[in-house]
């Protein structure tokens, strides 16, 4: 991959750019309906001050995020709709600023953790920067949804790469959200940034390829467009099908969205 800023790094700038598009938001658009079924703007940013507060625990007080993902770890959906709850019982701005100070804390814990370092997680531990990773994954689609409500176009850079990378190292999470085995075979992905730059992540002899913009596959993996809506393209079997499951999160797969539901670019 080309060089990039630390994951540590992009994820408070990807951050403060989405605090840019909300910052100046009305109470209205707030409780503007998102293509996330009954969320609202402000679910999804209460949403993203909850995943940035269990980040921050988990890498500065493994102990407390224990206590707090034990429910999680039981019912995750369900104990995340009882926090959404208790988050936007305040006022809009307050949600705002409890976003702000949970993915600074967070974003600040996870750097100053020696490199290689691992944290506790809902499933398994991860590497720091991993987590971070997940963190942008959370950004982008969440931002998207928000995007989407809003009628804006997102303007990606070449820190979507930690994404990129993201995805390409949870390709068994689709499979595992449907239970059916995963195929051994791994992938080979070539994506395209958006500075030109071709990303490459598997064997390059692998005859399972995905091939397309970057962009277009953080819009795949995190569910925010259909398959028909990007030019991403695979060759063989189980690319192709693999292109139709493709999530970055463990869970639930979601609704996703439907083909032609949003303009192409």
């Amino acid at each position: 991959m080309a060089e990039m800023q630390d994951v540590f790094t992009d994820l408070a700038v990807e951050g403060d750019e989405l605090d840019a598009v909300v910052a100046g938001l009305s109470p209205g658009q707030w409780a503007l309906p998102t293509p996330s079924p009954g969320w609202t703007v402000a679910h999804q940013v209460a949403h993203l001050a909850f995943i940035a507060h269990l980040a921050g625990l988990a890498a500065a007080d493994p102990a407390a995020f224990e206590v707090a993902a034990a429910p999680a770890r039981i019912d995750f959906q369900g104990t995340v709709d009882a926090r959404l709850e208790e988050y936007l019982e305040a006022p809009v701005e307050q949600v705002l600023e409890r976003w702000r100070a949970e993915r600074t804390a967070a974003a600040a814990a996870l750097a100053a953790l020696p490199a290689g370092a691992m944290v506790p997680w809902l499933v398994t531990p991860l590497p720091a920067g991993v987590l971070a990773a997940a963190g942008m994954m959370e950004l982008f689609g969440h931002g998207q949804d928000i995007l989407d409500t809003l009628g804006l176009q997102r303007g990606d850079s070449d820190r979507i790469g930690h994404l990129v990378f993201f995805g390409t190292r949870t390709r068994d999470f689709g499979y595992l959200a449907r239970g059916t085995t995963p195929p051994a075979e791994e992938f080979r992905f070539e994506l395209t940034a958006p500075s030109g730059t071709l990303w490459g992540f598997g064997p390059e002899e692998a005859q399972q390829r995905i091939s397309g913009p970057a962009g277009d596959f953080c819009l795949l993996v995190s569910r925010r467009r259909h398959r028909d809506d990007l030019a991403l393209s695979a060759t063989g079997a189980d690319a192709d099908h693999w292109l139709s499951i493709a999530q970055a999160y463990r869970g639930p797969a979601g609704e996703g969205r439907k083909p032609a539901q949003f303009p192409r670019p």
